[in-house]
């Protein structure tokens, strides 16, 4: 089982890393293009909306409802009625989500407003930055129907998952970033307002990446025409589960949300900084965590289906190590090389160096949290493989209040990055009563062998980090560097870095065995 379970994985963090790569060239582009000021507000603000109910609808909460029960119909029930779950959920979700598409689209101003209320503030009081205000809700009615793009796109991949055809699903976000950066290339230069261009890339991006899956669906025989079923028993099982699991499984992105809200009545730029420093942190996140996520649920919903705890518990242990293996040296690198990888990245044209520094503590707070978000990733379908969502949305809500209480702790003497910082913490909160749950309900204990891991691990890591802050230079020497230089400099950094630990890991006893999920363990 481990070796398929690294093969998923090795395939899922491939795809994932092309399209993260392509995704920093992106930023890269966007920095260039609208460096962090009021107009990169704007789009990010337009972007992040539909995104939002994007792992709402459709990554996170129905994919983590849906998974498990297409596995079940998979194993127990006949081909044609797999087929027909696939017509009802497709039919009733693509009906639902084209509802929320159009009063999207025709709210916008609503939901700016809703979102970003101190643009509105200033929109209603006549203020200097009102055009904020409707920039946003114009952009907004652009970016809305991505939403319903990708909501189908994740059904189509969630299938393809199931199946274990993973690529497919982990590539397809290539396409995004390619109409993006096209559109900021050809289209942003030749329009009054450079913003709207991006607005159309997105556009065209959910476009391009709902059509690339149909070949697929339709090579596996599973591309079948839609219906309206709300009551069929897969669907009510579905919605069941994905009703609470609304809010279990994203209450980082309602958080995130909420900064948005706060970082409106904040500086220019806030909305930006917080940006720049979640996309870093997106980058091992989508990597490594969601990429090990991906590949164990399938895995954990079979082995409950076949009433396995122990192969359950194995391969949520071993999703664990995996996720501190590579969480928490990528965690180290990011605090301490945060100014370094935002200069070689972003500071250029309109991005300048206080963008980097004010950009960089954003990323620090986040960072902090980094493996907190990866656990979470990785603990939350130890219930929905189990097809509980009840639990870990208690965890969730929980979480949520924390978030909104620690942003008015922290935002008040530390502004935007004090909205990092409650992020970090309730994210940290949120994995260790996911962890707790599971623990109390009897279903995965930490074993010996694998605190002896981790704390390898722990070691190694911090090795690494005391090795890159005393040869990593002071923030004002890479700015004196020449682009080529800094990028040379860096690449080495984290190479060393990564051979370090590897070296250290090995010197303190990790070996590869460790990482297989064997009975003995």
């Amino acid at each position: 089982m481990s070796k398929k379970l690294i093969k998923s994985g090795m395939i899922v963090s491939s795809m994932t890393l092309i399209s993260r790569v392509l995704g920093l060239v992106r930023d890269i582009v966007i920095a260039n293009l609208m460096g962090a000021g009021a107009a990169a507000d704007l789009f990010f603000f337009a972007n992040k909306i539909p995104n939002f109910l994007r792992r709402l609808f459709a990554e996170g909460a129905f994919a983590q409802a849906f998974v498990p029960v297409l596995t079940e119909y998979e194993k127990t029930k006949s081909r044609d009625q797999v087929k027909e779950l696939i017509s009802a959920v497709s039919g009733t979700l693509g009906t639902i989500i084209t509802v929320i598409t159009i009063l999207g689209v025709l709210g916008s101003s609503v939901i700016t407003g809703l979102f970003g209320f101190g643009w509105f503030l200033e929109w209603w009081n006549d203020g200097a930055e009102a055009y904020k205000f409707e920039l946003a809700s114009d952009m907004l009615k652009i970016t809305f129907p991505y939403l319903w793009f990708i909501t189908l796109t994740a059904l189509s991949g969630a299938i393809l998952n199931t199946l274990g055809k993973f690529a497919v699903a982990a590539f397809t976000p290539v396409f995004l970033n390619i109409a993006i950066i096209t559109c900021a290339i050809f289209v942003s230069p030749q329009l009054a307002q450079p913003e709207f261009g991006l607005a159309i890339g997105v556009f065209l991006g959910g476009l391009i990446q709902f059509l690339f899956q149909i070949p697929f669906l339709k090579k596996e025989k599973l591309l079948v025409k839609p219906t309206w079923q709300w009551h069929h028993p897969g669907v009510v099982k579905i919605r069941t589960l994905m009703i609470p699991a609304l809010f279990g499984v994203s209450v980082s992105q309602i958080n995130l949300l909420l900064d948005t809200f706060i970082a409106s009545f904040l500086q220019t730029g806030s909305i930006s900084w917080l940006y720049y420093a979640d996309r870093l942190l997106e980058f091992p996140l989508g990597l490594f965590g969601i990429a090990i996520a991906t590949v164990i649920l399938p895995s954990l919903s079979s082995s409950h289906v076949s009433q396995s705890p122990q192969a359950f518990a194995k391969t949520l242990d071993w999703g664990i190590r995996s996720v501190f293996f590579l969480g928490f040296p990528a965690m180290l690198g990011l605090i301490v090389l945060a100014e370094p990888m935002l200069r070689v990245l972003f500071m250029r044209g309109e991005f300048d160096m206080q963008d980097v520094s004010m950009s960089a503590m954003s990323l620090w707070a986040y960072a902090s949290g980094l493996l907190s978000f990866m656990l979470v990733k990785v603990l939350a379908p130890g219930y929905y493989s189990r097809q509980d969502t009840k639990t870990p949305v208690k965890f969730g809500v929980i979480a949520m209040v924390s978030n909104m209480l620690l942003n008015i702790i922290f935002a008040i003497p530390f502004g935007y990055v004090g909205l990092a910082i409650a992020t970090a913490l309730s994210a940290t909160l949120n994995a260790g009563l996911l962890w707790f749950g599971l623990y109390k309900g009897g279903i995965y204990q930490l074993q010996n062998q694998s605190i002896a891991v981790l704390v390898r691990i722990i070691c190694s890591g911090s090795v690494m980090a005391s090795l890159l802050w005393f040869m990593t230079p002071a923030l004002s020497a890479w700015t004196e560097m020449s682009l080529f230089h800094a990028i040379g400099y860096l690449i080495g950094l984290i190479a060393g870095g990564a051979f370090v630990y590897l070296l250290s890991n090995f010197v303190f006893g990790l070996r590869l065995h460790h990482f297989k999920v064997k009975a003995e363990d």
